[in-house]
């Protein structure tokens, strides 16, 4: 190889280098193999996740089962999600509004809203927070980035009729009813078919409270029926109110939304229980799948979110068996709860004979069937 002074100039200058900075090529490997390793990739931001609840959390109904949801997608998804939730939110627009568009600003990029009542409010929201999904319970609008859902409390009621039909003396049953709304009057119907479709002359009376959540008025409404010969109660209200003044006048009781047998387990003869977790670890798993996709969506006994249960210990096997075939029926829609003939209180045929109410039937209830007393309020 021919050197020239290029290449002379180039070695010198390397020497000098070196010797400036007093480090070897062997120092300068070791330098550089001593150097820290790049900092590891930050771990992922967990999935935010919030809850608006109209009630409390130790409701004991409504309330309570959407909050053991929201613990099951926390059981479930572990450090991959962080939430949250607000209680006692009222149904006005102004407050649900207020809550919905705080929850986005925070970061929230999943939002649960858990009454009819919030339902226009987060319709507005969700148009100004795109990139947040939004799910509401049981209303009925959607949009891209909201969904609805909701779960067959009808059911429910349905095979907790059965239990009352078989168990009462006197054939009266009474409910106490939050607002004259088609849910609520589904479920005083089902309730009503189901205690007829054992005891064809068992009658319902209620009472209506007008309130969700009010343990004071929902106490009262049930001396009210007791005083008027009832002597088995269901409750479409949140509070254990029903159920404890069952225990104190000695009359029985079904617990709503979750096991009450605590607040009087000798009234209380069996639960219909909400399993919101099945809805929600679905919801959020999709999310963090990015699967999510608006949807309308109306699960019951079919798919695990809703069942009687927690059944009270001097429940005869035979009364078990009954639930339990009655169950089975609904499920694969050998017995379907709304099968024709079916009239209302005023003898008016709302399903002809063998025809059976599909879900636009059964979200247009607004009359008592026959066997409930009285008039629907307005």
């Amino acid at each position: 190889m021919k050197f020239t002074r290029r290449h002379t100039l180039a070695a010198a200058l390397s020497v000098a280098i070196l010797s400036l900075f007093g480090c070897s090529k062997k120092d300068e490997v070791a330098s550089v193999a001593s150097a820290p390793a790049p900092a590891a990739e930050a771990k992922a931001e967990p999935l935010k996740v919030a809850f608006v609840y109209v009630g409390p959390v130790g409701d004991a109904g409504w309330t309570f089962a959407h909050d053991a949801g929201r613990k099951a997608v926390d059981a479930k998804f572990g450090d991959k999600v962080k939430t949250s939730f607000v209680e006692s939110i009222p149904e006005s627009a102004a407050d649900a509004e207020r809550v919905f568009r705080d929850l986005a600003s925070q970061g929230n990029k999943l939002i649960f809203g858990t009454t009819f009542g919030y339902m226009e409010a987060m319709l507005k929201v969700a148009k100004d927070f795109p990139d947040v999904k939004f799910e509401h319970a049981t209303g009925f609008k959607t949009a891209d980035n909201m969904a609805q859902y909701d779960v067959r409390t009808y059911e429910g009621a349905y095979l907790a009729g059965v239990v009352a039909g078989k168990l009462s003396k006197s054939g009266k049953l009474g409910v106490v009813g939050s607002l004259p709304i088609p849910e609520v009057l589904r479920n005083i119907n089902s309730f009503t078919l189901g205690a007829r479709s054992v005891n064809p002359k068992a009658t319902t009376k209620v009472v209506w409270v007008n309130k969700w959540f009010d343990p004071g008025k929902e106490r009262e409404a049930a001396i009210t029926l007791i005083g008027q010969g009832v002597d088995v109660l269901m409750q479409n209200t949140d509070s254990a109110a029903v159920v404890q003044t069952a225990q104190e006048k000695g009359v029985m009781a079904f617990g709503w939304d979750s096991d009450m047998t605590k607040f009087g387990e000798k009234a209380h003869q069996a639960a219909s229980v909400i399993d919101w977790g099945v809805y929600y670890t679905k919801r959020v798993g999709d999310v963090l799948e990015g699967k999510w996709k608006t949807d309308t969506t109306w699960w019951g006994l079919k798919e695990n979110m809703i069942d009687l249960k927690n059944f009270n210990a001097t429940l005869s096997d035979e009364v078990k068996k009954l639930v339990a075939d009655k169950r089975q029926g609904v499920i694969d829609g050998s017995a379907p709860i709304w099968k024709g003939p079916v009239k209302d209180n005023t003898g008016k045929e709302v399903l002809g004979k063998d025809a059976v109410g599909d879900d636009k039937f059964l979200h247009d209830v607004n009359y008592y069937v026959e066997g409930v007393e009285g008039k629907v309020p307005g």
